[in-house]
């Protein structure tokens, strides 16, 4: 009973607001991160950017690249390089589904999040669509509008 609810404790590191705001998210996967000691101290830390991140498919494994985990202070010389391309842990199903999604035109994978759940570090990546500028635009003018909604709705709720 009590490591059920240990591992439904979800504790977010690193958010990707940017990839929302430059793709459409087709589908989600939760992968799992092939990290060493020093790094998975830094991370609990919260000392993770994956904003200019992604992931390839390289000789059937997915690895995520230009993920940027700060090297821990009292790491010395325990600390690997901050940039260095990590591994992520899924199934050969779900690695067969990415490769499947990313030969078609204009589409690519992108890490979307990054949290611990439980003692495990995990990176939500998706399968995404990249958006046009007029796309970008329409999604800035509904925030715009929903703001702006929510802001008359509260003045008339005083």
């Amino acid at each position: 009973m009590g490591n059920e609810s240990k591992k439904a404790s979800v504790r977010l590191v690193a958010n990707n607001k940017k990839a929302y705001h430059d793709y459409f998210i087709e589908e989600k996967f939760e992968a799992g991160l092939s990290l060493a000691g020093t790094e998975v101290k830094s991370l609990r830390m919260g000392k993770c950017s994956i904003k200019e991140s992604y992931i390839q498919i390289v000789n059937g494994e997915a690895v995520i690249f230009g993920m940027h985990i700060s090297p821990y202070e009292k790491g010395n010389i325990f600390n690997k390089d901050p940039l260095r391309p990590r591994k992520l842990l899924l199934h050969k199903k779900e690695i067969g589904k990415l490769l499947g999604a990313v030969t078609q035109q204009g589409y690519t994978i992108v890490p979307l999040q990054v949290y611990f759940k439980g003692s495990l570090a995990k990176c939500e990546i998706g399968i995404a669509r990249g958006k046009k500028l007029y796309d970008k635009r329409a999604d800035i003018a509904k925030k715009d509008a929903k703001r702006d909604m929510e802001r008359a709705f509260k003045e008339y709720n005083r």
